[in-house]
C-alpha cells in the first residue's frame, strides 16, 4: 500500500483554544494548497466551535467550510463521530483516538497540545499508527 503521510503537530501550551486555532490555521493552509479536508472532532460541541472559530480566526484566510450534517460538499468538512464520506485527500484529526476510517486519507494531521489527557490519548494514537506500519512524524511547534 501507497505510505501515508503522518504528522503530529505539537503545540507548546496546554490551551485547548490553541488547539483549535492551530487546526483552523493548518486546514486554511491546506485549502490554499488545493486540498479538500476532513477535520474529525471530538463530538458536534467541538465542530461547532470550530465552525464559529473558521469564520473569525483570519479576516485574509476565510476557507469554506461546512457542519457534516449539513450534507455539503465543501471543499472543508467538520465531522464527528461516524465516517461523513466525501473526497477529502487530508484528515485533521481532532478525536481522542484514531478514527476507524483513517485509511482513506494519504494525508493524517493529528494536532497535540501539553493538557497530559490529550498527550496520552496521541500517545495510543501514535503507537496505532506505527503498529500498522506507518512512521508518523513529529513537528514540535
Amino acid at each position: 500500500r501507497a505510505m501515508k503521510r503522518i504528522d503530529f503537530y505539537i503545540l507548546p501550551g496546554n490551551d485547548a483554544g490553541a488547539r483549535l486555532t492551530y487546526a483552523c490555521r493548518l486546514a486554511a493552509k491546506a485549502w490554499r494548497e488545493g486540498h479538500r479536508i476532513y477535520l474529525n472532532c471530538q463530538n458536534q460541541d467541538q465542530a461547532e466551535a470550530l465552525d464559529q472559530r473558521l469564520w473569525r480566526f483570519s479576516a485574509a484566510s476565510f476557507v469554506p467550510h461546512q457542519l457534516a450534517d449539513a450534507g455539503s460538499d465543501a471543499p472543508l468538512l467538520l465531522a464527528w463521530g461516524a465516517d461523513a464520506g466525501g473526497q477529502q485527500s487530508l484528515l485533521i484529526n481532532l478525536a481522542s483516538t484514531v478514527p476507524a476510517f483513517f485509511e482513506r486519507f494519504a494525508r493524517i494531521a493529528e494536532v497535540v497540545d501539553q493538557d497530559p489527557q490529550t498527550r496520552d490519548a496521541l500517545r495510543a494514537s501514535y503507537r496505532f499508527y506505527r503498529e500498522r506500519g506507518y512512521a508518523p512524524q513529529h513537528l514540535h511547534l
